[in-house]
């Protein structure tokens, strides 16, 4: 049972990291950790700043018990000198204790001075290790950029990316609809003009009398012709041209006159 879930949840994870690869822009991954870096880095500056601001409060309290040493070594010194030995006893007693105290700030402001030259070296080892990888990050997205532009152009120009494969299949079926179309008008203007088709409209007729209408046309031009000619000699109007089966008859009845 457990095998199966485990499977299971193995499929899950490749399916989800397949998906997420899909969707994954390295340029935003990129910008994605220097913008984390210079996070670590900014709180690297903000703990070089707290340490030196302890460090300085350090020094001056170290600085305020040294003045306080030094005056109450000259009060003991001025004291004993007015033969007032037990002033001058009490006054090397406090400078002890404050000696104590300031020599603990001492030790104090040593330490922090270290851990504060630790995280100065830290931070510009930091600083340069972004920079470095700015400057990478900024390399490998415009080579990222080039390459998918190229790749772009490429499947356009192979007609392999889905949108110029939309675009083909959209012309193709544009041309399939057109042949068809062609195909039906070419076949209907066929079955029209042999008469396997009714024209409604009678603007489709049979060969003969296509003939016939020219035929007509031929004779009535003629008729037009020998008229403005006959109008321009100012003669008879001549007949159109006899057939010889026409000529024929009027030859016979033809003879000398008395």
């Amino acid at each position: 049972m457990a095998s199966i879930f485990e499977r299971i949840a193995l499929v899950f994870r490749s399916k989800a990291n397949k998906a997420l690869d899909k969707y994954e822009d390295p340029r935003e991954t990129l910008d994605y950790s220097y913008q984390k870096q210079l996070e670590l880095l900014q709180n690297v500056r903000r703990g070089v700043a707290d340490v030196a601001t302890s460090r300085k409060r350090v020094e001056l309290q170290a600085s305020k018990l040294n003045g306080e040493v030094e005056r109450l070594q000259s009060a003991a010194q001025r004291a004993l000198e007015s033969n007032r030995e037990d002033l001058a006893r009490e006054a090397l007693t406090r400078k002890a204790g404050l000696q104590s105290q300031l020599d603990e700030l001492q030790a104090q402001h040593a330490q922090l001075q270290g851990e504060e030259e630790k995280l100065v070296r830290a931070s510009s080892r930091l600083q340069a290790k972004v920079d470095a990888f700015r400057t990478r990050k900024e390399t490998i997205k415009a080579t990222y950029s080039a390459a998918e532009a190229q790749t772009r152009i490429n499947e356009a120009f192979t007609g392999i990316s889905e949108e110029m494969s939309d675009v083909g299949l959209a012309i193709q079926r544009a041309e399939d609809k057109t042949l068809q179309l062609q195909a039906r008008a070419s076949a209907v203007d066929e079955l029209l003009a042999t008469g396997a088709l009714d024209d409604p409209t009678g603007t489709v007729r049979d060969d003969i009398t296509r003939e016939l209408d020219m035929l007509a046309a031929d004779s009535s031009v003629e008729s037009e012709l020998a008229r403005m000619k006959a109008e321009l000699t100012g003669g008879p109007a001549a007949r159109p041209e006899l057939t010889a089966a026409e000529e024929a008859p009027a030859a016979e009845g033809e003879g000398p006159q008395a």
